[in-house]
This record gives C-alpha cells, structure tokens and sequence, in this order.
C-alpha cells in the first residue's frame, strides 16, 4: 500500500457520494483497521451541483486530510471525470459510472453503469453509489469485500439491508466481468483476500 492512498469520489449532488466517502472511510477505519481521515465537499445547490467526497488511506497517523495525487478516481458524470482526471498518479485508476460519462480521457479505465444497473436491475438509481462502492471493493487492495459489507448494513436505513447487500454484490460482479476485459498493469492491484 505505501505511505498514502488517496481516493476521490465524485459526481453530482443527490448522487449519494457523501455517504460513500463516509461508508468507505468506516470500512477502511473501523473494520480493516488502517489509518483514514475523509472529507467533502459540494456545491452550492444540493442536488445538481458538483459533489465529492476524498478518502486518504495509510498505514500511518495522516498529516494531511485532503486527497493530493489520486490512487483512485470514480466520477459518476462526465464533468467530474474532465474536472479531475488530471489530479491522478501515473500509476492511479479511474472508475467511471458510464451511464453518464462516455468521454474517457485517458486509455486504462474502468467502465461500469453503475446507474444503469441500479434502474434496471433495482428500480431505485439511489443504490448507484452502492453499487459503485462494491466495485471499489473488489477492483482495488484498499478495502475488503467483508469490510465494506459490514460498513453499508451499519449505515443504510433499517429494512433496506437486503437491497443494499444486492446492490453492493452487483457492483462487484460487474467488477469481476470488468476486470477482465480491462488491460491495467497488474501491478496497481492485489487480490483481495475476503471474497
């Protein structure tokens, strides 16, 4: 992993990437036990406007909260991923919602609807995020399937456990079928372990 692993989630308001960001540093934090600090950002309209959410992972104390040079960028529109496609490392992966983006500026990305999944498959786009979280999950050594899993049902609203575990298992079988047709060095990934 390193000294630091920066990831920003962004999009739009209302695309639920506030409880991302905070679901993804308590899965990191509380049940994978590592270094995190996470903070946000969004726009002046709620719903509409730009959002993000950065999560800075380490294996020691963190001097500085804010995401610098990105190991991971997911941008859930298109305008997210032109805003902040250039803030990534040489070596770091964007994951794009390609329900909305389609406009890929650099050559090694990941391309999942997570949108598209979560109307057809769920009836409910709130369970994008979701979604994109399992992918995340499954795509990169930061977190743990298990964690993560553990972080959403301590987080989404009483009764929709079901929905969002089935939301958080698409993301990752949308990921797996990704993976292998996505030529990244291999080298940016490790396996995860609690599959």
């Amino acid at each position: 992993m390193g000294n630091r692993y920066d990831i920003r989630l962004s999009g739009s308001g209302g695309q639920g990437l506030i409880l991302m960001g905070i679901i993804l540093a308590e899965a990191i934090g509380i049940y994978d036990g590592k270094f995190v600090a996470q903070t946000q950002s969004y726009g002046p309209e709620a719903r509409g406007g730009s959002s993000k959410a950065e999560v800075v992972v380490s294996d020691q104390e963190i001097d500085y909260p804010k995401a610098l040079r990105l190991d991971l960028l997911l941008a859930m529109n298109q305008k997210s991923c032109d805003d902040y496609y250039m803030d990534l490392k040489p070596t770091g992966v964007l994951l794009v919602d390609s329900t909305f983006v389609n406009q890929i500026p650099i050559p090694r990305a990941y391309q999942i609807p997570f949108t598209r999944i979560a109307r057809d498959r769920f009836k409910k786009e709130m369970v994008a995020n979701i979604i994109a979280l399992g992918a995340i999950s499954w795509l990169t050594p930061i977190v743990s399937v298990k964690a993560i899993e553990a972080a959403v049902l301590a987080r989404v609203p009483r009764g929709t456990e079901n929905l969002n575990r089935n939301a958080l298992r698409a993301g990752i079988s949308a990921a797996k079928k990704v993976e292998k047709t996505t030529l990244l060095t291999p080298s940016n990934f490790l396996e995860n372990e609690d599959t």
